[in-house]
């Protein structure tokens, strides 16, 4: 449900009365200055733009018309003292329809302005968004008008109270990234208020920051929130795009999360979001998507870029026709050109500094890198964020691939962090019962110094996961072996998900099926925060989400892709071991590491931070490593040797722990280490035994490991009736 609020329309102003400034080529876009507004647009090639003013939204044509001058640097501005915020807008650019050689120009088409800061309308799908005929071939000119049906941009005005509002600045080995879809994590949320469910103020409402920090998150991760298109063919056959990665407006937050019904209030909303989110401590990362638009290629609409400049905005092919086509939705964004860098960098800040989140993935970041095709860690656009002295402040996450086959992992500039898919795939495997992954998983939980540490990056530079927006939820992980995506009506989705059913596709009444599955999530989720590195959990994943299978839901916006808050007992006792799992975690500095371990998974020395143990409680060997059938390992991480500081400056000391971890079938029974004099371990959490309280156990007693599990152990020091009373020994 929305607001019942109207917008409230500009009063009409005729051109004979309409005065027009000079007005400034920076800033670009729409700025209200409190006593008019100032509009600037780049366009190199461009022979004529006009400013078009719309009185509403349902005006079919502008109801004012005003030429721009062309000023310094192929920016066309003017400055109108009659303009007040609220107005609607867009642009009409003249210039060679000539797609051969990379123009594609028609004032026929109304283009929304690409530092527009909120939409005041979206699109409605037309023949005649498109700049050529639809039905015949890109080179033809469609004459029609788009101004009934384009999208167009609201002049607003930014003044907000802030009051106090300060980030959080959560340090990395801190974190704990939760990942969310703005409408799906609160449409189905019944202590959510009806009218803010699946928006803004809904993500922020009370009920959702109590489970949060109940959870232990610390930083929001938002899947895109810069308004997107909805894509024709998705409308058409009665879908839309609910994931968000067609990004049209680079400045503007999307128009369907607001629960208001205006531009302004839409800005608003998303602003006191962030307020209250970091009042209690929360960050927000943005999911942004710099690396296409939603124009898609040369047989998409022209709703902006592409009718704006399209050489300048777009990568072109060696035939100037096409695009090159990195980011597989049919175009590529020209970092390479200086005024498209300028507009991601005067986005970014944009965020950070007007609407104040903490940070942002970059998704299919090697796009970006791409310098002129290869990737680049030394390309243009990570200079310019390095060089920025806003945006070399503030948390940078890359998806460190594209869409063709380039795979960056590791790669990135030292300050970024990168989603590691190796470790995805690998903890994957390794529970799974794959042969010959136990190597690659200690390395993986041990945060992946092969991939960062050969250019003097930490563990930190590795943002663990095992389940993410796109593919299987945890559930669904160990529930399907294959993807059932029927509702899409395509075949989309990837067919290597790694997954194992556990022996039955689907849902169940097996209890037996039912406990393995349930345990195979704890195991997933007790790797994820037990290893080095940043972990992100996908949102619903803490209660058990599923969507029925399907691991490509970017257009189901429905019950396959809102989370489900109804949380039935074993649903609540899931998300009570996740929650004491993560509690776990922060508890113990071991597993907030900034370097990486000292010693190779080879032999062993006295003065060892890691120790890596067979179930015989002794040492590995290279043997031990190479056994294609082991399946089965022990990791002791001494605290006193955590080589980590406080704030302060003093040095950290943790408890000692040991992981015993088996994707075994069978039972294992694991010898425990020895111990200092008058210490003793205790069982603090084990995957089989979910709700068993703390257990007290003696060094070198061998405790029952039992299939496909987990066990954490921490060492205590002896208390004499605790002791007695948990093993039945005497003290000595």
């Amino acid at each position: 449900m929305r607001s019942t609020a109207t917008f409230v329309p500009i009063r009409r102003l005729m051109e004979p009365t309409m005065r027009i400034w000079p007005g400034r080529p920076y800033p670009m876009g729409a700025t209200w200055d409190g006593t008019g507004v100032n509009f600037a647009l780049y366009s190199r090639n461009a022979t004529a733009v006009d400013l078009c003013l719309f009185e509403d939204r349902a005006s079919t044509k502008e109801s004012v018309t005003v030429p721009l001058k062309r000023g310094t640097g192929f920016v066309w501005h003017g400055y109108l003292p009659d303009i007040r915020p609220g107005q609607l807008y867009g642009f009409r650019v003249d210039g060679p329809y000539d797609p051969v050689a990379g123009q594609r120009f028609n004032r026929n088409k109304v283009l929304l302005d690409p530092y527009a800061k909120a939409l005041g309308r979206d699109i409605t799908w037309d023949d005649s968004l498109f700049g050529y005929s639809v039905g015949e071939s890109d080179m033809s000119f469609d004459k029609r008008d788009s101004a009934a049906v384009a999208p167009l941009g609201a002049v607003i005005n930014d003044a907000f109270v802030w009051g106090d509002d300060v980030r959080p600045n959560v340090p990395w080995n801190k974190m704990l990234i939760y990942e969310a879809n703005v409408r799906g994590l609160t449409r189905l949320n019944p202590k959510v208020a009806t009218s803010r469910r699946g928006t803004y103020a809904g993500l922020c409402s009370p009920a959702v920051i109590r489970h949060l920090l109940k959870l232990g998150v610390t930083s929001v991760e938002l899947m895109p929130v810069h308004h997107f298109a909805k894509d024709q063919f998705l409308v058409e056959r009665g879908q839309t795009n609910f994931w968000g990665y067609s990004s049209l407006g680079f400045f503007a937050p999307e128009m369907t999360y607001s629960s208001a019904d205006s531009p302004q209030e839409t800005v608003r909303e998303f602003k006191r979001m962030v307020k209250t989110l970091h009042k209690h401590g929360l960050e927000v990362i943005l999911d942004v998507v710099y690396n296409h638009t939603g124009e898609g290629s040369e047989m998409g609409p022209t709703l902006s870029f592409r009718g704006i400049d399209n050489s300048s905005y777009y990568r072109l092919a060696g035939n100037h026709r096409y695009y090159d086509n990195f980011s597989g939705c049919g175009n590529s964004w020209n970092v390479n050109d200086p005024f498209s860098l300028q507009l991601i960098m005067d986005s970014l800040r944009y965020w950070l500094q007007e609407m104040h989140v903490d940070g942002f993935r970059f998704d299919l970041a090697s796009v970006l890198g791409r310098e002129p095709r290869d990737f680049d860690p030394g390309a243009a656009f990570f200079d310019a964020v390095q060089q920025d002295p806003v945006l070399s402040q503030v948390k940078m996450i890359a998806e460190p691939w594209d869409a063709v086959g380039s795979y960056d992992l590791g790669n990135f500039p030292g300050h970024w962090k990168e989603w590691n898919g190796q470790y995805r795939d690998t903890v994957r495997e390794f529970w799974r019962g794959d042969h010959g992954k136990l190597r690659d998983f200690a390395t993986r939980i041990c945060g992946s110094s092969d991939v960062f540490q050969h250019n003097g990056r930490s563990p930190l530079a590795s943002i663990n996961f095992v389940t993410s927006h796109d593919g299987f939820t945890l559930k669904d992980l160990v529930s399907y072996n294959q993807k059932h995506n029927e509702a899409n009506l395509e075949n989309s989705g990837d067919d290597h998900n790694r997954s194992w059913n556990s022996g039955f596709e689907g849902e169940t009444p097996n209890k037996d099926i039912n406990h393995l599955r349930d345990r195979q999530r704890r195991n997933f989720l007790t790797t994820l925060f037990f290893s080095q590195g940043v972990p992100m959990l996908l949102a619903g994943d803490e209660f058990g989400r599923t969507q029925g299978g399907n691991n490509n839901a970017y257009c189901q916006d429905n019950e396959i892709s809102w989370v489900d808050w109804n949380l039935q007992p074993e649903r609540q006792a899931f998300q009570k071991f996740v929650r004491r799992t993560i509690q776990l975690w922060r508890e113990n500095p071991v597993f907030h590491r900034q370097t990486f371990f000292k010693p190779s998974m080879h032999g062993e020395t006295e003065d060892r931070d890691i120790h890596w143990l067979t179930p015989a409680g002794e040492p590995m060997t290279s043997a031990d490593w190479e056994a294609g059938f082991a399946r089965c390992v022990g990791m002791l991480l001494d605290g006193r040797m955590v080589e980590e500081f406080d704030s302060s400056g003093e040095p950290l000391e943790g408890n000692t722990v040991l992981l015993l971890m088996s994707a075994s079938e069978d039972d294992i029974q694991f010898r425990l280490p020895p111990l200092d004099e008058g210490c003793y371990w205790q069982c603090e959490l084990d995957t089989f035994y979910p709700t068993r309280r703390p257990k007290s156990l003696p060094p070198g007693h061998s405790y029952p490991l039992k299939t496909r599990s987990m066990s954490l152990f921490v060492r205590r020091q002896e208390r004499r009736s605790t002791f007695r009373k948990c093993t039945g020994q005497k003290q000595k």
